[in-house]
């Protein structure tokens, strides 16, 4: 048994409610709810009622709070979410995300949904490759983020029973617009972005919007990465008891994938190699060859290696909502996507060979060359159907109570399509860039094969996923008391096939044929009691589930028990969201690319949670900060702590506006990790700053300049062994990245 002792201890929990109450005594000016607790939240809650009113612990984020943070990813905009983990490192995508302790398994989002206007962005969040997050673009059509952790998300939404994240666009309500120019001030980027939304006649509303750039990264490279853009689109027409709205997306972006690089360890700890920078290393330069592969259908394909991340996303969308007789609503969401692309990186797997082609030994400490195999996944068909239909009747009881009735169908079938090739090359990395020494593991197009941490990863799948998912709630009002109740059931079926390879191409005698079904219960029950119009309290108690990507094991699920009791309150000049929680997770063991093997535990987590708003004239600052007390409950590693789950984490943007001028800084800091379950390598702490400024030089005209990482600091997200891979053992890791700085001139209208 763990001995360790509870670090959301109850004196912490008071210490922390104490000194809101204080600060909120102590300040004398205009009040403002800078969290803003009366915004009426419909993500993850059955019926739309504002944050105090919810019996669930969520956040908001809207589009001038994004632009503070440095925010330069979806994944980045979640590092300002109390209770979330974003592992935001890997640059556009490939984000490793989850909330409370709820482990990452083998990477992606797999206990939390990522939406886009209340329908998810992928079905399932951990697929190998291809996480939500790579498909999703925060610009100027983003209006807002609700992130709702626990709770009833795993009621209201599939595969979320840690968090449903919702991007939420802007629909030419309010008019006007703005276009904006980005330079990359001590890096090669130029961008765009517009957006534009206004009337078209009576009920009619239309927003277009969207991005383009070019560049070479913050990185170190002499080439263009990053290339390409999003276009989006909305039309709304609104009536007496509903509206009808069609939304467009097209995005085709290529940006560059950031993997880990080589580390030392001192020690148990993680340090900086001689020569090789993890802010700034990266594999890819314009020395390197195109890589060779094959495609889903046997055909020799040459690659190029700056594609980087690329996806391509054509998506179309319906939603409606009437008001019917007899206060019945009903509301359909439906959304057609196309996601494709391709996924390539380099990630070290070792010192180079004794023998290598240009005769220089393995690694010795001050040689920095690296065996290095290239993840070149070619994401043939993400592509998804979903759609939630749900009627709602409001009945009153009698004259002080309430009853609203909720129930639901949810449907959707996604694609889980990729082709694996992997090759291997010596190379390289020095603070100049790298350098390819040889292709020695490089196949040539006579042989097409498998040449890659011993040959395990050449091979071409396609499943299909279907979900069907009733859903019901019920939710009691009377007076400042509501209680609320919450049921799901998700079917799920698996079909597809799995090819494996050889030099020659597709083995037709090692091609498996899938038929799964699964099945996942969920259930929630809340309640939330207002004191007063500035003080509410809640309490909530869930059962969820969530499937695992087929690609990483078939039917593998994984299961949470969660509880939480949260105090809202709004007191002169400060709001505060305090959550208590505890989250256990039993999971089935899923695949891991990156060390070769199945993972999957029992995991015991209980923490707090405060989100604090304080507004002082021209002064403002919101932050928050998680305290996570997390152990595994199962297996050889019983009573450690889970890799890369630091105790604290914390989050503060304070800003200051004088006349035209306004100045501020985002800092996100956290505490020590471990690398892995063993905990035998330590990931330090740290505080990563980011600032901004920005000066009206005319009316509607800003210029505004970002800093990221203003101090450079070296932050390890992740970081692993690899002595699974030959007997040149190395231990590598990903860092945030350095400093970047950019300035923008934005002109709204």
């Amino acid at each position: 048994m763990s001995k360790k002792t509870p670090v959301a201890r109850p004196l912490a929990v008071a210490l922390t409610l104490a000194l809101t109450q204080w600060a909120a005594h102590a300040q004398t000016a205009a009040p403002k709810d800078g969290l803003n607790l009366d915004r009426v939240i419909v993500t993850g809650t059955a019926v739309a009622k504002s944050k105090m009113d919810q019996s669930v612990s969520v956040s908001s984020i809207d589009g001038e709070s994004i632009v503070k943070s440095g925010a330069q990813s979806a994944a980045e905009v979640l590092r300002s979410v109390p209770g979330l983990r974003s592992e935001s490192s890997g640059g556009e995508g490939n984000a490793n995300i989850t909330a409370r302790g709820v482990p990452i398994s083998a990477g992606g989002s797999r206990y939390v949904s990522i939406h886009e206007d209340g329908l998810p962005v992928l079905l399932i969040g951990d697929a190998a490759f291809a996480t939500p997050d790579m498909f999703t673009r925060v610009d100027f059509f983003t209006d807002s983020v609700d992130a709702i952790r626990g709770g009833s998300a795993g009621t209201l939404g599939t595969n979320s029973p840690a968090a449903i994240v919702n991007f939420i666009s802007k629909t030419g309500k309010q008019p006007g617009g703005a276009v904006a120019l980005t330079r990359g001030l001590n890096f090669e980027q130029n961008r765009i972005d517009f957006n534009y939304g206004g009337a078209l006649g009576q009920g009619l509303h239309f927003q277009i919007g969207g991005f383009n750039r070019v560049g070479e990264s913050t990185r170190n490279t002499n080439i263009n990465v990053e290339n390409g853009g999003q276009l989006r689109a909305s039309l709304t027409k609104t009536f007496d008891g509903g509206y009808i709205r069609a939304t467009f997306k097209s995005l085709d972006d290529k940006t560059p994938t950031f993997l880990p690089v080589p580390v030392g360890l001192q020690g148990n700890r993680i340090v900086q190699l001689p020569k090789v920078d993890p802010r700034t290393a990266f594999f890819i330069n314009s020395n390197f060859p195109s890589d060779i592969t094959r495609d889903k259908n046997g055909n020799t394909v040459d690659v190029n290696p700056r594609d980087g991340l690329a996806v391509q996303s054509t998506a179309f969308g319906l939603e409606a909502q009437f008001k019917l007789a007899g206060d019945l609503t009903v509301t359909n969401k439906f959304r057609r996507a196309e996601n494709s692309g391709r996924f390539f990186g380099v990630f070290p797997a070792g010192s180079a060979p004794v023998a290598a082609a240009n005769g220089m030994n393995r690694y010795t400490g001050t040689t920095p060359v690296f065996s290095a195999h290239t993840f070149n996944t070619s994401i043939d068909d993400f592509g998804n159907t979903l759609n939630d239909l749900k009627l709602q009747k409001a009945v009153k009881l009698d004259g002080q109570s309430n009853l609203t009735l909720t129930g639901g169908l949810f449907t959707g079938r996604q694609a889980d399509g990729a082709t694996w090739r992997f090759n291997r090359y010596n190379i390289e990395l020095t603070g100049d860039g790298a350098r390819l020494l040889d292709n020695a593991g490089r196949v040539t197009t006579a042989s097409v094969g498998p040449n890659a941490w011993g040959q395990c990863c050449y091979f071409t799948y396609h499943y299909d996923v279907a979900v069907t998912a009733p859903y019901a709630a019920a939710t009691w009002d009377k007076g400042p008391l509501s209680i609320d109740a919450s049921v799901r059931r998700d079917e799920f079926k698996t079909t597809g096939t799995r090819n494996e390879g050889t030099a020659a191409g597709w083995d037709p005698a090692q091609r498996t044929v899938v038929n799964n079904t699964r099945s996942i219960s969920s259930g929630s029950l809340g309640v939330n009691y207002r004191l007063n119009k500035d003080t509410a309290f809640f309490a909530r108690s869930s059962t969820g589930a969530s499937l695992q990507a087929p690609d990483r094991g078939v039917g593998l699920l994984g299961k949470t028990e969660q509880v939480e009791l949260g105090v809202k309150n709004r007191m002169g000049a400060v709001s505060s969201f305090v959550t208590l929680f505890s989250a256990k997770t039993r999971e089935d063991a899923g695949f891991e690319a990156t060390t070769q093997t199945f993972r999957g535990n029992n995991f015991d987590a209980k923490g707090v949670e405060a989100e604090v708003s304080w507004r002082a004239g021209a002064f403002s600052m919101t932050g928050g900060a998680t305290m996570t007390d997390a152990e595994i409950a199962s297996g050889e590693n019983r009573g450690k702590t889970p890799r890369r789950q630091a105790k604290f984490v914390y989050q503060l943007t304070p800003s200051y506006q004088v006349g035209a001028a306004e100045f501020g800084a985002s800092l996100v800091g956290t505490t020590k990790s471990f690398a892995q379950d063993d905990n035998q390598v330590v990931m330090p702490g740290f505080t990563v700053v980011n600032l901004f400024a920005a000066y009206e030089l005319a009316n509607n005209l800003t210029l505004s300049v970002g800093v990221n990482n203003a101090f450079n600091t070296l932050g390890y997200t992740e970081a692993e062994g690899q002595n699974n891979f030959g007997n040149n053992p190395l231990y590598v890791a990903r860092s945030i990245n350095g400093r970047s700085a950019r300035a923008t001139l934005k002109y709204s209208f």
